[in-house]
């Protein structure tokens, strides 16, 4: 019999060591090594595919302007939210990693496109539910697509075979934590067995030109599980974001090889799966028929997309001796330095009021743009005061109360005068051309803000 092998890895790198260690010398991070038990059994791997262009050519060194450019050929999807993420569709041979929180819509998502994919070859591999509860899915999903193939397997060996068999033409995994190699004396979801079956899905996807994605759970602070260096593995980084129980959800590229990483995509969750959001400034702003205090709307740049968004805030004296700061998609710091320079700068009496901030959507804002907003709804619901419905506001807020400029303004400007946005107030300091249809009003300090709107 074979000895037993173990050896020590690190959960957040990936790296190997004979013997635990308590400082990972690749990563620095502390207590992080683990104790695997690892035994491949010599000559008895094969591959179980076939590469679709073998050659048995030489490879030799090249100069980079010899080469030949080539054209890649995507894969248009009918999710166009998707297709804008990837950078224009799926490249053949391309390896995509999809993380988000459970429940979030990882599995419906990818079900959904599985679907959707006419005149496709498709292999789902589930490696968590069974075909019927698949098939119950898929019920709640429109679909056209006849050539969907489920396969409920967790041993890459069996995986293998299927694949050879079926010869799909896209392949997604639900998920890569479920699987396991049987040359590897592991449990299924541990960093050896992760990066072991990662790397055969890989070694298939490029050798015979079949894009694959792979589902991935995440840990406790929202990071992709296993090693760091399955992200290094794959071509795409995908993150699904949002709240379960808000309807609306983002989908992030946080690595792409084939094209930018600044491109997001919005969906709505609904009973029939997710629905793309083409529109999303509309969906964030409540309608209302009344005026209501402590509202105001911002203009935000999420990737290269912008949006309207809805800024609301609700000012209250403080009932206990320390005043509450609470604030949802939304810096809380940085809502506490608003506050520092609305009491130094204009006299308001901050430090004895509650202050409670939400970004409406239950979506997530860092772009600075939306100070100037968040200052609005403040003092609007300070004085109970309402503001305009017709009114947006694009500006950052510097500490002596100056109002900054942002980037790329004329995006914003178009897309509220494309809502029916009469009325801007942006920063003094961007220049940007008259808009004859709205209204720019150009403002240095926030004392020129609250002079305009509250007199």
């Amino acid at each position: 019999m074979a000895k037993t092998q173990t050896t020590f890895f690190c959960k957040n790198c990936g790296a190997t060591s004979a013997k635990w260690v308590g400082k990972c010398s690749s990563c620095g991070e502390w207590n992080t090594y683990v104790e695997e038990v690892i035994h491949k059994e010599k000559n008895t791997y094969q591959k179980t595919w076939k590469p679709t262009n073998s050659t048995t050519a030489v490879l030799k060194p090249v100069m980079l302007k010899h080469v030949e450019k080539g054209s890649e050929e995507r894969y248009q999807l009918a999710d166009n939210e998707l297709n804008r993420v990837l950078g224009g569709g799926i490249v053949p041979g391309s390896v995509t990693l999809i993380g988000g929180e459970p429940g979030i819509g990882k599995s419906t998502l990818m079900l959904q496109i599985a679907l959707q994919i006419p005149d496709k070859k498709v292999l789902y591999i589930s490696g968590e539910e069974s075909e019927t509860q698949i098939k119950m899915r898929a019920e709640r999903i429109p679909y056209r697509n006849e050539t969907c193939y489920l396969f409920t397997e967790t041993s890459t060996q069996k995986i293998g075979k299927a694949l050879q068999e079926l010869a799909p033409e896209l392949v997604v995994v639900d998920s890569i934590q479920t699987l396991q190699s049987e040359l590897i004396d592991s449990t299924p979801g541990s960093i050896s067995q992760i990066k072991e079956t990662a790397a055969d899905l890989i070694r298939f996807a490029k050798e015979t030109g079949t894009p694959i994605f792979l589902i991935g759970h995440i840990t406790k602070d929202g990071t992709l599980a296993g090693p760091k260096l399955l992200e290094h593995m794959v071509d795409t980084v995908l993150q699904f974001e949002g709240d379960r129980h808000h309807v609306y959800r983002i989908l992030r590229t946080t690595k792409n090889r084939f094209g930018s990483t600044s491109e997001i995509g919005i969906y709505e969750m609904q009973g029939n799966g997710l629905r793309e959001v083409t529109n999303p400034s509309e969906i964030l702003i409540t309608q209302r028929d009344d005026q209501l205090s402590g509202i105001a709307i911002g203009a935000t740049i999420e990737g290269i997309r912008p949006l309207l968004i809805e800024t609301q805030a609700l000012v209250s004296p403080a009932v206990y001796g320390t005043p509450q700061r609470n604030s949802n998609g939304y810096d809380t710091k940085r809502l506490n330095m608003l506050l520092a320079i609305l009491e130094k700068k204009c006299g308001l009496r901050m430090g004895a009021q509650d202050v409670f901030v939400n970004i409406a959507g239950g979506i997530r804002v860092e772009d600075p743009g939306i100070d100037l907003s968040l200052i609005a709804a403040i003092v609007s619901s300070y004085h109970s005061m309402p503001v305009d419905n017709s009114i947006a506001f694009i500006g950052e807020v510097g500490l002596s109360g100056e109002i900054r400029a942002v980037s790329r303004i004329e995006q914003r400007v178009a897309e509220a005068e494309k809502l029916g946005f009469k009325t801007i107030y942006l920063s003094k300091f961007n220049k940007i051309p008259h808009k004859s249809g709205i209204k720019l009003i150009e403002v240095g300090k926030i004392e020129e803000l609250l002079n305009y709107l509250f007199g």
